[in-house]
């Protein structure tokens, strides 16, 4: 046995009485007037979701966009490319068509939609509109970075082009709610 182990006692357990409990913070519920006359108020996040929430809500709506888009392509696929007129055969044909169109459309858009909450995650965490000045900046950074790492194994050429086309689909996102008087980002999916 251990010799300075001996006498001690460990940690102090935790005191569960009621004591410590104000009747003023579960009022409500148990019918007790509180004795303040204020409100209380919420905490109020001003920065909105955080990231990873942000995340899964955009890759999970844009991975079902993506799969119903790819699934409608391949019924159509499917129908085109029958080489029989039985049902069984026009049927398998078409189930091989949106398995195949719609797995790939919607694992890529919903590819897209991580990378894109990740990036603007990171811009909103460095603050790229305070430091630039541009209000705004963080959407098309997001847009810009996605296409250029999702493209960058095909080379420096296609993925600044894929960057330029991120940019361009939020610019003109961006002009389209200017148009209609709408606040940006009201949709609050992806860039929309």
């Amino acid at each position: 046995m251990n010799k300075d182990f001996e006498n001690d006692a460990g940690a102090p357990l935790p005191d569960l009485s009621a004591r410590n409990i104000s009747l003023d913070t579960i009022a409500p519920a148990l019918g007790v007037q509180s004795s303040k006359n204020q409100p209380d108020y919420l905490d109020y996040d001003q920065k909105g979701r955080g990231v990873v929430v942000t995340m899964f809500a955009n890759a999970g709506l844009a991975y079902l966009l993506g799969t119903t888009a790819g699934g409608v392509y391949g019924f159509r696929q499917g129908l085109a490319s029958t080489p029989s007129t039985k049902f069984r055969v026009r049927l398998n044909s078409v189930l091989n068509g949106m398995g195949k169109f719609g797995s790939r459309a919607g694992n890529t858009v919903g590819v897209f939609a991580v990378m894109y909450s990740l990036y603007e995650g990171l811009g909103d965490h460095f603050e790229l509109d305070r430091h630039t000045g541009v209000d705004g900046i963080t959407p098309a950074f997001g847009a810009m970075m996605t296409g250029a790492t999702y493209y960058a194994p095909s080379g420096i050429r296609v993925a600044g082009l894929a960057g330029s086309i991120g940019l361009g689909a939020v610019g003109a996102t961006y002009a389209g709610y200017m148009a209609l008087g709408k606040p940006y980002g009201s949709l609050g999916f992806l860039f929309l």
